[in-house]
């Protein structure tokens, strides 16, 4: 190995190693914040679940009025759609939920999961 190349790989060594020293604190100080799901069907909110407070993992269905399905699992600190009769799948394909903004939406069965919290990052400043 030459001189040059030595150096390029403690560089990036070193780019890899304060990358996932930044990622692991994010993830340390973010533990704490208080995130909600909001699961609303046909615009009205039919639960509300503190992400953070859930202590065992749980699943539960829920039934449009025409016949149709969700299947819903909640874990700590994230949430998801994990079984639908839709024809596309696409709620069951957004996978976990677990960032405040974060929507998973069944169209078909006008059942959307939102995740609500504090978000310190700007998404968009409007004047």
């Amino acid at each position: 190995m030459k001189k040059g190349d030595k150096i390029v790989a403690i560089g990036v060594f070193a780019l890899i190693l304060i990358s996932s020293l930044t990622v692991g604190l994010y993830r340390y100080f973010n533990k704490g914040k208080p995130m909600n799901a909001k699961i609303i069907q046909n615009q009205k909110v039919i639960e509300v679940i503190d992400l953070n407070s859930v202590e065992e993992p749980r699943e539960w269905k829920i039934e449009e009025e025409n016949g149709g399905f969700n299947t819903i699992r909640v874990e700590n600190g994230r949430i998801r759609f994990i079984d639908a009769d839709c024809p596309d799948l696409v709620c069951v394909h957004s996978g976990w939920l677990s960032e405040p903004g974060a929507i998973a939406v069944c169209l078909p069965h006008k059942l959307s999961i939102h995740i609500e919290g504090i978000n310190e990052e700007i998404d968009q400043v409007s004047y």
